[in-house]
């Protein structure tokens, strides 16, 4: 997700990574009104804040990807350099770490 600002009128008038006020609203990178307001923007910023924010959704779907590449046996895990398999285990712990965290939380909600 990437953050904006509106003018009076509704119209994107900044993109940013993260909240700049109490009136950022957040909004998929791939929402028609963003990609119209950089198409139109020369802000070297803008156009680099919803790269930045794509990146991070490509990184998930070629993360994907290599999964689903080695689940069905079309390549090996150890066949990716070794940088590709620390980063791809580590991501793994992180997600599953998380993905703890967030059923902790799910259960202690049941309790009350």
């Amino acid at each position: 997700m990437v953050y904006v600002d509106r003018n009076e009128l509704g119209q994107i008038i900044g993109v940013f990574n993260s909240p700049q006020s109490a009136s950022s609203q957040s909004i998929s990178p791939q929402a028609p009104e963003l990609l119209e307001f950089l198409g139109q923007s020369t802000r070297h910023e803008d156009i680099h804040t919803i790269l930045t924010a794509s990146d991070m959704a490509m990184v998930r779907v070629i993360e994907d990807l290599v999964n689903t590449l080695i689940d069905k046996g079309v390549i090996l895990f150890t066949d990716l350099p070794d940088a590709a398999r620390e980063k791809l285990v580590q991501r793994e712990k992180i997600r599953h770490h998380l993905n703890s965290l967030e059923n902790l939380m799910n259960e202690d909600e049941g309790l009350l």
